[in-house]
């Protein structure tokens, strides 16, 4: 992978923020791989198919990071390996050098004692780690989940890791992804099924009631809202 100057992807990340911003899902997965090639990648938390269907169809065999922190549903590592086995994608799995039974003999249940330490250390390090070899990354944030995305660019600047940030699905509507997930038959994470609307590590994350925010499931009792990967 050719290394691009931080100051040129900085820019790039700008320019590319305003030009791309009413662009379609499938254009801006597009342009990013036009753009660095081997030097982006996708990451998908697989609550449902729709970024891994869009990205195939957009750059069909596209590389996408799923990050396995050991605390998943059975449900969610069922998900990633029917879409990984449905849309032509590569999915690479990313995981602690850590076993759960080993993290929580040194460590404890994080979860319980410290949630923001968990996620640093369960999820930020191993994602961070995997991303040191790429220019760009792309995530399926979306600005409808919660107030504290309701700005997320569809190409932006992660400053915290140098790296150009894409979110292809940055404004959609939740109306128009279950109206994607209908119309292409999208496989979804059947625990979405329950209530879970949005889905996390298995002991952070719970249903939530009609009407409450689609993230009030996660860390729900704590004042954490987010795991620090955004």
């Amino acid at each position: 992978m050719t290394r691009i100057p931080t100051e040129q992807l900085h820019s790039m990340a700008t320019a590319a923020g305003h030009e791309l911003e009413d662009a379609s899902a499938t254009d801006v997965v597009r342009w990013a791989q036009e753009t660095f090639g081997d030097a982006f990648v996708l990451t998908a938390s697989m609550a449902d198919g729709v970024l891994c269907h869009v990205a195939s169809q957009a750059v069909p065999g596209i590389r996408v990071l799923f990050l396995d922190t050991g605390y998943h549903f059975a449900e969610t590592m069922g998900t990633r390996d029917a879409i990984a086995s449905a849309y032509d994608i590569q999915v690479e799995t990313v995981g602690h050098p850590l076993t759960v039974p080993e993290h929580e003999a040194s460590y404890g249940k994080l979860y319980e004692s410290y949630p923001d330490l968990c996620c640093a250390m369960r999820k930020v390090f191993p994602l961070d780690r995997a991303l040191r070899p790429y220019a760009a990354w792309g995530s399926g944030m979306r600005r409808a989940e919660n107030p504290g995305r309701a700005v997320a660019p569809v190409v932006g600047w992660d400053a915290r890791r140098k790296k150009v940030k894409v979110n292809p699905l940055a404004n959609w509507s939740d109306e128009q992804v279950d109206a994607y997930v209908e119309e292409h038959g999208i496989l979804v994470n059947p625990l979405q099924q329950l209530g879970y609307t949005s889905i996390g590590c298995a002991p952070c994350t719970s249903p939530v009631a009609d009407g409450e925010d689609a993230r009030a499931g996660r860390w729900a009792g704590k004042t954490k809202t987010e795991c620090g990967i955004h």
